[in-house]
């Protein structure tokens, strides 16, 4: 026996108003963790901004600078060992900003 237009129409707009809540439930959880996630692009951009200024010479030109952006590094390096990955992710971006700081000083 054939279901009728309208008893279809209706368990097809119940199913997608049951299925809403939970397919921006799954969009969130894996948005939430992306940004959980192990920071490796964080690490990698810090890795090189700090090597480039060595390259550069920012050592000799902004010594403070590249101390503190290698402290940094060094603290994300132990924090990403550690499982604390916000923490990795911060150092790390903090780390790139102050070595890109101190070689943008060495071209002066």
């Amino acid at each position: 026996m054939p279901l009728s237009r309208a008893v279809l129409s209706r368990s097809m707009t119940w199913t997608r108003r049951s299925l809403q809540p939970l397919l921006l439930g799954l969009a969130f959880a894996v948005l939430l963790s992306a940004c959980a996630g192990v920071p490796v692009q964080a690490m990698s951009d810090a890795r090189q901004a700090v090597e480039a200024a060595r390259q550069a010479g920012a050592e000799q030109t902004a010594p403070k600078l590249m101390q503190s952006a290698e402290a940094l590094l060094q603290r994300a390096e132990e924090a990403l060992a550690e499982g604390y990955y916000r923490q990795a992710r911060e150092d790390a971006e903090a780390a790139r900003e102050l070595a890109v700081r101190a070689q943008s000083q060495t071209r002066r």
